[in-house]
């Protein structure tokens, strides 16, 4: 069970966050129970999540691994824009050293953008190139098609791969298999549902909602417990602003579902 640090910048995932201190107090919360995987990307603020972790974290621990992301950009609204061309990915890569306050980002997923501007192959050849230079330890893959993910494969060790994925969303299922079958850890990102995807609703389906009742637990540690006994392989990065929703989260590694359960949920 890792964290995702998506919700610590203030609404839209841009500007400072409402409670600072409550920012910081999550984060070394989530540490001190044992999480040790942290997801978050530079364009998160932009930079505020990354200041956020390294003022509650560094020096960090040992066994901390970061994982952040190249690919995207805000502009001075908030608005979401591409960045995938090779000279924009390493100036993601370095503004992430920057406000990390690291000399080597652990992991670091390509996130690609349909408009597909830019060739799959340019870019990975970019990764390999930035891992190989030392500024990042591994590549990951986010937002990769099943054609993309055997492609990156077949051509380098591919750390991790970030896809959105839930007990509501399954169009990913291929790439999900691949991965469990390869044995490469499997990241779903929006786990618990997305403002972005209304109409695949995680915490309102029929099947979470009864077992939760059942279980004497609560929806989102329904979802979060089914993706987790899908397999060896998956890591989850459930995010939140909220120190009583961590817990909630972090509970959820401990939520064994029966057969009946399973059954319901698929």
């Amino acid at each position: 069970m890792g964290f995702g640090a998506m919700q610590l910048p203030g609404p839209g995932v841009f500007g400072p966050p409402k409670d600072r201190a409550s920012a910081l107090a999550i984060l070394r919360r989530a540490v001190d129970a044992g999480v040790n995987h942290i997801d978050t990307a530079q364009f998160y603020g932009p930079d505020v999540a990354n200041e956020l972790i390294r003022e509650a974290l560094h020096p960090y621990p040992e066994d901390l691994v970061i994982v952040s992301k190249v690919g995207a950009q805000r502009d001075q609204t908030g608005q979401w824009l591409a960045a995938q061309r090779p000279e924009e990915l390493r100036a993601g890569v370095e503004a992430n050293l920057t406000s990390l306050g690291l000399d080597q980002v652990p992991v670091v997923n390509l996130r690609r953008h349909p408009s597909g501007e830019v060739t799959f192959d340019e870019q990975l050849a970019a990764m390999v190139a930035f891992r190989d230079e030392g500024l990042i330890g591994g590549i990951g893959l986010s937002t990769v098609s099943l054609d993309e993910y055997r492609r990156g494969r077949a051509t380098t060790e591919i750390a991790c791969v970030q896809n959105a994925y839930s007990v509501a969303d399954r169009s990913d299922q291929a790439v999900f298999d691949a991965c469990a079958a390869d044995g490469v850890p499997y990241v779903p990102y929006f786990p618990l549902g997305s403002a972005f995807f209304p109409d695949k609703p995680v915490l309102s389906h029929p099947a979470v909602l009864s077992a939760a009742a059942r279980l004497e637990v609560t929806p989102a540690q329904v979802a979060l417990a089914w993706l987790l006994q899908r397999g060896p392989d998956v890591l989850l990065i459930p995010g939140t602003s909220s120190l009583g929703h961590l817990e909630e989260n972090l509970t959820a590694a401990d939520v064994v579902l029966d057969a009946e359960a399973l059954e319901a949920l698929g």
